[in-house]
């Protein structure tokens, strides 16, 4: 799905280069559960948005799905991303005043080959998947932290996207609302979505089935987890 060779992303200020991503390769198979972790500033995040097209690479190869992003117009980049990718944030990026419903709902509106008759179909099966039928009329700002963030979830999956970006989604949770996340995040890999994962805890990282390991803009390891997470349903009894 992902082939990433000698990636590089250089930043410029008043004539200053700070290197965010020096010269990673790497790729990821379709269906794969990614974790990229490392100290602050280790370039993580940088390489999450060039990865989502919410950043260009200063140069490097960088390829999704067979095509080549160099190749692409910021529009075509834009509508790849509508299309093919979710987005979960540690700040969750909820319409506090919308219901559930609505929130879940507004990727459809913006940009889905989804028809219109079938969106209310589609929203409630994503609401449903994280388990909050119930919430779906509430008003999103109401709802608990860990509740907050499984909408984010369902508004990632309605357009059934080849890839889901979760950035620190725990960093803002409880641990057992973190550990509920994340079960749910494991359930949709089980069930052959590919995840990719930035998160600086260990404990979360385990979810996924390798890690990728950055340290000043350096990709340091690349491991398979030896036992990771999947299944952990112990955290909803």
């Amino acid at each position: 799905m992902i082939v990433v060779k000698d990636l590089v992303k250089n930043y410029v200020d008043d004539g200053t280069v700070t290197t965010a991503v020096a010269g990673v390769t790497f790729d990821i198979k379709d269906g794969e559960f990614i974790a990229i972790m490392g100290p602050s500033g280790s370039g993580k995040s940088t390489l999450l948005n060039i990865l989502s097209f919410l950043d260009r690479p200063t140069s490097g190869e960088y390829v999704f799905n067979g095509k080549q992003i160099e190749d692409l117009s910021d529009k075509e980049l834009a509508r790849v991303r509508n299309k093919q990718m979710g987005f979960v944030f540690q700040s969750f990026n909820l319409l506090s005043h919308s219901s559930v419903y609505d929130n879940v709902e507004m990727p459809l509106v913006y940009e889905s080959s989804i028809p219109a008759g079938k969106r209310k179909e589609t929203v409630e099966k994503a609401v449903a998947s994280v388990g909050l039928t119930d919430k779906l009329k509430v008003e999103a700002g109401s709802l608990s932290g860990g509740q907050k963030q499984r909408v984010a979830i369902a508004r990632a999956l309605v357009n059934a996207p080849a890839v889901i970006f979760a950035d620190e989604p725990t960093g803002n949770l409880d641990s057992a609302s973190g550990a509920q996340v994340m079960q749910i995040l494991s359930d949709l890999h089980r069930d052959g979505h590919t995840v990719i994962l930035v998160t600086h805890e260990t404990y979360t990282a385990e979810y996924a089935n390798r890690i990728l390991r950055l340290k000043d803009g350096k990709l340091e390891s690349d491991t398979p987890v030896a036992k990771h997470r999947d299944g952990a349903r112990e955290f909803f009894k």
